[in-house]
């Protein structure tokens, strides 16, 4: 592994640690406009990262091998949403907005809280982790510059979802400051793991890259619509978080095709 990806894989998790560390510096409770506009902002990041930096790339890799282009981005994205469906089933988490989804469990709200945001930083991880190993096999459908790129489209989502983590630890589970920020931090620690984990599996990761890059959108694409989109629309409804999705989706957009 060399410095480029180890610096690559690190860098969304870097993005959740200063967004936690906003817990030092903010008031006691988040405005409620201020999260749903980072939620709706998270959302548009990740759907473009979805599209431009997995499914794109899937299918052009499918048209290079002379396959069916649509088929390895449509089995890959049906299969990374049954996965996280999964998961979100048996695993115990509390949603901001109190619901508590997954097998019943007598776990602190405090930690289905971390639960629910490290459930869904699995595949932000994976998808890391699988584009730098493409970078890694020289396959030309994905560049070290648009491998960067979807790094930092993460890391900037995963700024504000750390803060949206640790400020209620601090406010609702009565947590010290410093207390909240680690466990902010912590629940992004999943996505380098995840990312080494694959990048390991390189040898297994390159015949099936397409569907595994399909694999990692369709989760994210899940994430947003089973999660941030649900919580940023919450009551009281209003158009901030629409319009956090449209600045989300445009930078990680421009972030890509500049970049990539």
């Amino acid at each position: 592994m060399n410095q480029n990806i180890f610096l690559g894989i690190f860098i969304p998790f870097v993005g959740t640690t200063l967004g936690s560390a906003m817990v030092f510096f903010m008031r006691k409770e988040m405005n409620t406009n201020l999260q749903k506009a980072l939620l709706g902002f998270a959302s548009g990041v990740m759907i473009a990262a979805s599209v431009w930096s997995l499914l794109l790339p899937a299918i052009d890799m499918s048209q290079e091998k002379g396959g069916i282009a649509w088929a390895p981005a449509a089995v890959g994205f049906l299969f990374g949403m049954a996965f996280l469906l999964l998961l979100d089933t048996v695993t115990p988490h509390m949603h901001l907005t109190g619901n508590e989804e997954g097998v019943k469990t007598h776990l602190k709200k405090t930690t289905m809280l971390v639960l629910a945001v490290t459930l869904h930083n699995i595949p932000e991880g994976m998808a890391v982790g699988v584009t730098f190993a493409g970078v890694a096999t020289g396959n030309s459908a994905i560049s070290l510059a648009g491998a960067f790129a979807l790094s930092m489209g993460i890391a900037i989502q995963n700024f504000p979802e750390g803060a949206i983590i640790s400020m209620p630890l601090r406010s609702d589970g009565g947590m010290s400051k410093s207390r909240a920020f680690i466990y902010g931090t912590l629940s992004g620690i999943v996505e380098p793991i995840a990312a080494v984990i694959t990048i390991l599996l390189t040898s297994l990761v390159v015949p099936i890259l397409p569907y595994l890059l399909s694999f990692a959108a369709g989760a994210m694409i899940y994430v947003v619509v089973e999660e941030l989109i649900p919580e940023a629309q919450a009551e009281p409804h209003t158009n901030i978080s629409t319009i956090g999705v449209a600045i989300g989706f445009t930078l990680m957009m421009i972030l890509d095709i500049a970049l990539g």
